[in-house]
C-alpha cells in the first residue's frame, strides 16, 4: 500500500503553478508504483491473491464498528446503515472475489482436421484506474477493488474527494493484510484535477468509474486517445410497476425501503412509481402514511431511517426538484415542505430532508425525467401494461426496475419489455454478485460482477498448438 506523503511532494511543490501540477505529480508516483508492483503480484498464484483478500474481509469484519462510525460521520447516512449495510458489504466483496478468483475456467476447442488444439488464457491487463462515488463510499470502492487485485491487477484508485475518510483507513488494514507495496494505491482529490490526471495516464490501460453520465462522457473523451478498456456505472431513474393483484403489504413496506433508503442517494433507488388504475388510490394512501413514519435525523440515532443528504449544494439541488414539481401543479404529499423535522438546535441547520411523495407530473417533467439522487418519488396511475411499459422506458436511463404482480405470465412479459440492466420482481435490492450488475442506455457501459468483472479485468488469448 502507498500512501503519498506531503514531505515526499515538497520539493517539487515550488515549480508547480497550481493544484492541477501537485495532483498530477500524486498521479504520476502512484502509477510509477503501481507499475512497478505489477509483475511482482500478478505473478502470484490465485491462491496466494486470494489469501490477502480473504484477510483484509477479516480485519474490516474486526473493525466494523469503527469504519461504521467514520462512514456515518463523513457521509451523512445513518449509523445504523453503515453498520448493516456498507461494511459488511465491503468485506463480503473481498471475500465473494477472494473465492471466485479460484473458480473461472478457460475454453478449450479440438480442430481434429488440422490436428490443432485450441485453449484460452486471462492475463492480468495492468494499472487499473478506479474512481469511486460518494454514496457507498467504501462499498463500492471495494467492489473495485476486490476484483482487480484478485485477477492480478495493481491499482490507482481515487474515491471521491467528498468522502475519502474510510478509503485513507483502509490503507492500515492493507498492510496488516500483507498486501505488497504498490499494489493498491489511493490518490485523493478532485475528479477534474487528480481523476482527469488518472484517466488521461497513458500507463493506466483501464478504467472503472460510477458516478454521472455527464462525467463519464468526459472519461471517454478524456481516454479516448489511448482507447482505454472502459467500465461506467452510472446513473438511474428506476421506475416501480405496480399491477392490481400485488401483495400490497410487502410492496408498500419494500417500496418505500426502495424509494428512500440511504436519504435516495443510490442509483437503483426507487425515483418513478407507477400504480394500476384501480388500486391507486389505495396504493397512495398507504404508501404516504408509511413514508411518513420513515424517519429521519441525526445520523447516530439508531432510531432513525435516514440521516443527513451529503452537501448543502445537493440539498438544494433535490429541493429545486420539488419547488419545480409544485409549479407544474403536482402534489406534495409529506416530505418536503409539508412534514417538519423534529431536530434538536444544533442539527436544525444539517442537509436533511424527510421521505418526499409527489403525485400528479407529466412524464415528460424534468421532476420524471432527471436524476433526482435524494429521498424523492413520484406516482402515477396507468391503464394497461402496454402502457407500464411505454412508461418505464420512457426515460435516458435504463439501470434497475421494480415489477409488483402475483401473475408469472406477465412479470416474465414485463422483465423482457423493461429496458433496464436487473428487473426486481416482487422484491428490490436481492443480489447474487455472480450475476451481471450494470445498466442499458445512458445508465452505464460494461457489467460487473464475478464473471465480468474477471473478464474486464482480464484480457483473453487464444493459444494454438498444433500436435
Amino acid at each position: 500500500m502507498m500512501v503519498i506523503s506531503w514531505e515526499q511532494l515538497k520539493p517539487h511543490t515550488e515549480q508547480c503553478a497550481n493544484l492541477s501540477v501537485l495532483h498530477l505529480l500524486q498521479v504520476e508516483a502512484a502509477v510509477a508504483a503501481a507499475k512497478e508492483a505489477f509483475p511482482g503480484w500478478s505473478a502470484r498464484s490465485p491462491e496466494q491473491r486470494a489469501q490477502v483478500l480473504n484477510k483484509l474481509a477479516d480485519l474490516l469484519d474486526a473493525n466494523l464498528e469503527e469504519f461504521a462510525q467514520a462512514e456515518s460521520r463523513d457521509q451523512g447516512k445513518t449509523v445504523t446503515f453503515a453498520r448493516t449495510v456498507d461494511i459488511p458489504r465491503s468485506a463480503y466483496n473481498f471475500r465473494f472475489f477472494a473465492s471466485s478468483l479460484l473458480h473461472h475456467t478457460n475454453d478449450c476447442s479440438q480442430m481434429d482436421h488440422m490436428g490443432c488444439l485450441n485453449y484460452t488464457i486471462r492475463c492480468p491487463v495492468g494499472v487499473a484506474g478506479l474512481i469511486s462515488p460518494w454514496n457507498l463510499p467504501l462499498y463500492l470502492l471495494t467492489w473495485k477493488v476486490a476484483p482487480a487485485i484478485a485477477a492480478g491487477n495493481t491499482v490507482v484508485a481515487k474515491p471521491s474527494e467528498m468522502t475519502s475518510v474510510t478509503a485513507w483507513m483502509m490503507c492500515k488494514l492493507m498492510q496488516q493484510a500483507g498486501v505488497p507495496p504498490g499494489v493498491v494505491n489511493i490518490v485523493f482529490g478532485t475528479g477534474p484535477k487528480a481523476g482527469d490526471a488518472l484517466v488521461g495516464h497513458p500507463d493506466v490501460p483501464l478504467v472503472s468509474f460510477t458516478g454521472s453520465t455527464a462525467t463519464a462522457q468526459c472519461i471517454t473523451e478524456r481516454s479516448a486517445p489511448y482507447c482505454k478498456k472502459l467500465s461506467l456505472e452510472l446513473g438511474g431513474k428506476n421506475p416501480a410497476i405496480i399491477f392490481a393483484d400485488a401483495d400490497l403489504d410487502r410492496c408498500i413496506e419494500t417500496t418505500v425501503r426502495s424509494s428512500f433508503s440511504n436519504q435516495g442517494e443510490i442509483c437503483l433507488c426507487t425515483s418513478r412509481i407507477y400504480v394500476e388504475r384501480s388500486i391507486y388510490s389505495e396504493f397512495l394512501e398507504r404508501f404516504v402514511a408509511a413514508a411518513k413514519k420513515w424517519k429521519t435525523g441525526v445520523p447516530s440515532d439508531t432510531g432513525n431511517d435516514n440521516g443527513a443528504l451529503i452537501s448543502k449544494e445537493h440539498l438544494e439541488k433535490v429541493r429545486s426538484f420539488v419547488a419545480l414539481a409544485k409549479s407544474e401543479g403536482g402534489t406534495v404529499h409529506c416530505g418536503e415542505g409539508v412534514n417538519k423535522l423534529d431536530l434538536s438546535e444544533r442539527n436544525a441547520k444539517g442537509y436533511f430532508m424527510p421521505a418526499t411523495v409527489i403525485t400528479g407530473i407529466s412524464d415528460s417533467s424534468r421532476v420524471m425525467q432527471e436524476e433526482i439522487f435524494g429521498p424523492v418519488t413520484c406516482v402515477s396511475p396507468f391503464d394497461t401494461e402496454e402502457e407500464a411499459v411505454s412508461k418505464g422506458n420512457g426515460v435516458r436511463y435504463g439501470l434497475g426496475a421494480t415489477v409488483w404482480s402475483q401473475d408469472v405470465g406477465k412479470v416474465h412479459r414485463m422483465a423482457r419489455k423493461i429496458q433496464a440492466g436487473m428487473v426486481w420482481t416482487n422484491c428490490w435490492l436481492v443480489r447474487d454478485l455472480n450475476l451481471p450488475f450494470g445498466g442499458m442506455k445512458n445508465s452505464g457501459v460494461g457489467r460487473e460482477g464475478g464473471k465480468d468483472s474477471f473478464h474486464f479485468f482480464t484480457e483473453v488469448k487464444t493459444v494454438t498448438i498444433k500436435h
